[in-house]
């Protein structure tokens, strides 16, 4: 299997490399030259086997003969070992043909766990067969920060630094990072929004001389291999609801787009998904685009639901990637144009092609919590105020009389407790092992929003490559 950049002018790479690189030296993101292709036949064969197996199964086109399949398989066994559910991504029917698809059974208890537990471990696979380090920088809007970091702690061969919003993701987020003391994790708080914490990233990335000095890599949703593991569950779990013989749906909140993207390539190798339904908070730069055809960026509105309060979908670049047949070189121009204006008209053809798959639903703070306490009353479940609008997304925008719809819960209720005990009257509480994580102590960096100010920290840090 080999990549390519969705802007088309960076050298083409095997996955090693890929998982390495992190973001394109065109300042594109990899995809594959082409989707791997499952059967109905390939599909039916996945039944019965465990989560893990089916993880592999699916994976490993994407790896190819980058790492023995022995050795891909035991990575994976180990990163789901530590998880606490036995089916580590268990589905819940709510009602007739509505699902629930519980992705925060992990370290951190968020969906980021599923993809970056596989991911640190296989950094250190491929590190070590190098004898090479490398200094990773991530950007978080809340989940992705604690997800890496605790994938990659105390790691010889990998230093941390994630970026996050200052005052803009929960206590219970923060604290996930903040008092990890690991000598090589570097918590930084921005005084700033998300997207200027991902232009950051970008920036450094985009030096050339500092990424190679210092070996830049990243973890967060830009690098391939996140997607390429999320591809998995979204298997997993259409074959527990019958598939390939029962067609799926599925809802899911979204912020930087990686996760929906995910249920789209699943999409692409053969899963029959008639329809992928976007939840927005109230920074719909997504649903918007979707409704009116034109996709125009406004400021960031800080919400109950933090991880998704993003302007600038990174992975939506992958999507429009193929709505441009694959034409690096005119959606670098496309995208050139919408990072200066913040606005984009990417013609009505590939708006209807969008449209044809692709639903959106939107929700305020005020609709979430109404929308968490009918929830709990009618089902007992208790959502947090990200998976509560991919849920209701669902309800809204699917019908349930032609496919069955899964509503993706993409983190634990107990990270959001405020807004949550706030909509319910009952506090969630946080599993025994992070129990007093509210008073452990706490370490991070704050800086201005400037890519130069990071810069320095990190050469502070960290010995040059």
């Amino acid at each position: 299997m080999k990549y390519i950049s969705t802007r088309g002018a960076a050298p083409v790479l095997e996955f090693d490399d890929v998982l390495l690189a992190g973001l394109a030296r065109d300042g594109g993101l990899y995809v594959p030259e082409t989707w791997p292709q499952f059967s109905q036949a390939d599909i039916r064969d996945l039944r019965g086997l465990t989560f893990a197996q089916i993880a592999v199964r699916v994976m490993k086109p994407f790896i190819g003969d980058t790492i023995p399949e022995d050795d891909f398989a035991a990575i994976v066994e180990d990163a789901y070992a530590q998880f606490d559910h036995t089916a580590i991504a268990p589905i819940k029917q709510l009602g007739p043909d509505r699902w629930l698809l519980e992705l925060f059974h992990g370290p951190t208890l968020s969906f980021k766990d599923y993809a970056l537990q596989v991911v640190g471990r296989l950094f250190d696979y491929v590190l070590k067969a190098r004898g090479e380090r490398v200094t990773i920088i991530g950007a978080t809007s809340g989940d992705t920060g604690s997800a890496a970091i605790e994938a990659c702690r105390d790691r010889d061969a990998i230093d941390i630094f994630i970026l996050h919003p200052e005052g803009r993701v929960s206590d219970v987020q923060r604290r996930q990072m903040t008092t990890v003391m690991s000598p090589n994790v570097h918590n930084v708080a921005i005084e700033g929004n998300f997207d200027d914490c991902q232009d950051i990233v970008k920036a450094a990335f985009s030096d050339t001389a500092f990424r190679d000095r210092y070996g830049l890599s990243a973890v967060n949703s830009i690098n391939w291999a996140r997607i390429m593991v999320q591809i998995a569950y979204y298997f997993a779990t259409a074959v527990a609801l019958g598939a390939p013989d029962r067609k799926i749906t599925f809802a899911v909140p979204t912020g930087n787009f990686g996760n929906v993207f995910a249920a789209y390539g699943a999409r692409e190798m053969g899963l029959d998904i008639p329809r992928l339904i976007i939840g927005s908070n109230s920074n719909d730069i997504l649903t918007r685009f979707i409704t009116g055809g034109v996709m125009e960026t406004a400021p960031v509105v800080p919400t109950l639901s933090p991880s998704m309060d993003i302007q600038i979908s990174s992975n939506f670049e992958r999507l429009l990637f193929d709505l441009y047949d694959r034409d690096g070189a005119e959606l670098a121009s496309v995208m050139d144009s919408f990072r200066k204006h913040g606005t984009v008209d990417f013609g009505d053809e590939r708006w209807n092609k969008m449209r044809a798959l692709f639903s959106g639903h939107r929700m305020d703070d005020t609709e979430t919590k109404r929308q968490i306490k009918r929830i709990y009353e009618e089902t007992g479940e208790m959502l947090d105020p990200h998976g509560v609008i991919g849920y209701v997304a669902g309800e809204t925008l699917c019908d349930t009389s032609e496919c069955a719809f899964v509503g993706v819960a993409t983190a634990h209720p107990a990270k959001f407790p405020d807004a949550v005990e706030e909509a319910t009257g009952v506090r969630p509480q946080l599993p025994p092992r992070l129990a007093d994580l509210m008073e452990r102590e706490e370490r991070y960096d704050v800086l201005e929003g400037d890519v130069e100010a990071v810069k320095e920290l990190v050469a502070a840090r960290v010995a040059s490559a």
